[in-house]
């Protein structure tokens, strides 16, 4: 499976984007032989399992020209890299404490020729600067990722839904979010139907997190 699980779900991308998504496959193959930053497993599926669950994110929010996005934990690009494909007038900052795992953003988004993502090989504690939302892919526990990016959200919002964090999860999240009461969770069935995201889900948490 590959671009076309992309066309599927978001049919109405420009042709530079569509040449931009079918590209990955081989830029992430290439790259993954030297570091490997996606699982060999994964790499065979990595229009679902990557690319299409990064654009989950998409399906809750639409994000708007001059906005900021940070993502944390961003491994090999995701879900930045997607993001950044589908909404190019928004600037993507990808943020991994591991080297190598940034070396490969930079080396693919040099590839795809994008000019809206910068990559930054730091701990997301030492960013000093805000953003509209924050996203990631379930690297830590929503206590400490909310920890973590404490004070790096912007107040004001351009957007309709508040600022604050979009996080890709997995399972029953019950215990986890007991505390947060403004969170919302968002069930990826309701917008992709295959197997792979029958338990996936996207969490909207507001910039106030507790209600």
């Amino acid at each position: 499976m590959g671009i076309e699980i992309v066309l599927k779900y978001f049919p109405d991308i420009t042709e530079e984007q569509k040449e931009q998504f079918g590209q990955l496959e081989n830029l992430y193959k290439d790259w993954n032989q030297k570091i490997n930053v996606v699982s060999r497993k994964d790499i065979d599926e990595l229009y679902i399992r990557h690319v299409l669950h990064s654009l989950g994110i998409a399906k809750i929010q639409q994000f708007l020209p001059g906005s900021k996005v940070m993502d944390v934990g961003t491994g090999g690009g995701f879900p930045g890299i997607p993001l950044a494909i589908l909404f190019p007038e928004t600037h993507f900052t990808l943020v991994d404490s591991i080297g190598k795992k940034i070396k490969v953003v930079e080396e693919v988004v040099e590839g795809l020729g994008i000019t809206n993502v910068t990559s930054i090989n730091s701990r997301v504690e030492e960013i000093n600067e805000q953003f509209d939302f924050i996203v990631s892919r379930a690297v830590a526990s929503m206590p400490t990722f909310t920890h973590w990016v404490k004070g790096k959200i912007k107040k004001e919002s351009i957007h309709e839904r508040r600022n604050g964090i979009l996080y890709l999860k997995g399972g029953d999240l019950s215990e986890e979010l007991q505390d947060y009461r403004t969170a919302e969770i968002f069930n990826l069935p309701n917008y992709f139907e295959e197997d792979f995201f029958a338990t996936k889900k996207v969490v909207y948490l507001p910039q106030k997190f507790r209600g």
